[in-house]
């Protein structure tokens, strides 16, 4: 039996020159935090995740020191419940994972379930543009082969976004599958903007149902579970969310009354690959769409797909992707290979044991902002 011996956590920072205006954030990011995290065996064998901070985690690593770490369910309890008490601890459930994988001398995806090797990613663009210049990114999506591109609301005016969608589907018809981002669910710390209601998420909805949009994302406050259930009951389009949705019983709530048609939970944010991968079996079982959220670093895209890959058959999985601002080499800069897309938008999960990737050390030196090691 291996025993964890050592759990280390560096933090890191990309500068971004030209800087990212995401649009969801009024601030354009001029710099990529990354948080890594090592977990070691007796052996000597390391397995790597990603996702927030983990800032505080000396205070709960003794719970893992010298404990076996294929014992996942137990571990993921216990990261359950510091939880509770602190920030979002899931990229030791990957990193947990990653080193399952070695020990075993497999992928993680094949660990899951081994549905399948391979995954059709959608573009997710995240840069509010001008209507001429998102046709071109609707055609440029066209060109590389992605089957679906999403894209993002929170122009000033309603009416922008809304142009936006008209325009792409008019200079493409259905070349292009459309998903639209409202970003209802939740809010940025200084964003106290309140929510979409229900009416207005309607008169949206049945705009984007004219245009033959895909799924409408995060229409309504992560927490309206009764104006989602009535939002699918009277639209003609897909509902998806619950992106930032922490709790189990909370997607036990969403599952249960109805509230989506796509669930997009993130293994860095919520359950880690653990929980979700049991938790994308129910969505499937209910004849629902699981397809993770997946803005954050490569590691975590990696995290995703091994989840999804081995669990689940789903149409597209989010590929974060809109260059210049955002590109794959800014996404994955902590490993030593980039994620990409094959010329019809696959992405194919190899069968390197763990998750598949490898750090780029020289890179982490460079970007390392600071370290804590807990044995």
């Amino acid at each position: 039996m291996a025993t964890i011996t050592r759990i280390e956590i560096t933090h890191h920072r990309l500068p971004l020159d030209p800087p990212f205006p995401a649009s969801w954030d009024t601030r354009p990011r001029t710099h990529f935090p990354a948080t890594i995290v090592r977990v070691f065996d007796d052996a000597g064998r390391c397995g790597v995740g990603s996702g927030d901070s983990m800032y505080g985690f000396s205070d709960y690593e003794k719970y893992f020191i010298g404990e076996d770490p294929e014992n996942i369910d137990r571990h993921a309890a216990v990261l359950s419940n510091i939880e509770f008490h602190a920030g979002r601890p899931w990229p030791l459930d990957l990193a947990l994972w990653d080193l399952i994988g070695k020990i075993k001398g497999e992928p993680v995806w094949k660990l899951l379930g081994g549905r399948t090797n391979k995954i059709r990613a959608y573009a997710s663009s995240g840069v509010h543009r001008s209507i001429p210049e998102m046709v071109e990114v609707a055609k440029r999506t066209i060109a590389l082969g992605y089957p679906a591109l999403k894209v993002r609301f929170g122009r000033p005016k309603l009416e922008d976004d809304l142009a936006v969608v008209k325009a792409i589907r008019d200079a493409v018809g259905m070349k292009l599958e459309l998903m639209v981002d409202c970003n209802q669910g939740w809010r940025m710390p200084w964003d106290i903007a309140q929510p979409w209601t229900l009416d207005h998420a309607m008169s949206v909805a049945q705009v984007l149902a004219d245009n033959s949009v895909y799924w409408m994302e995060e229409p309504l406050h992560r927490g309206d579970y009764k104006g989602m259930t009535e939002l699918r009951k009277r639209v003609n389009i897909r509902i998806a969310g619950g992106e930032l949705t922490r709790e189990p019983y909370e997607f036990r709530e969403l599952l249960e009354r109805d509230c989506f048609d796509v669930f997009q939970p993130d293994v860095v944010c919520t359950q880690g690959i653990t929980g979700l991968a049991k938790f994308a079996r129910q969505v499937e079982a209910a004849g629902k769409i699981f397809t993770p959220h997946t803005w954050g670093t490569g590691i975590g895209v990696m995290g995703n797909l091994h989840v999804t890959a081995g669990t689940v058959d789903t149409p597209f999985i989010e590929f974060p992707f809109d260059p210049p601002e955002w590109t794959n080499e800014r996404r994955d800069y902590m490993m030593k290979e980039t994620i990409g897309a094959d010329g019809e938008g696959w992405i194919h999960l190899s069968d390197r044991p763990g998750l598949g990737f490898e750090l780029n050390e020289d890179v982490l030196r460079a970007t390392a902002s600071s370290q804590a090691t807990f044995s």
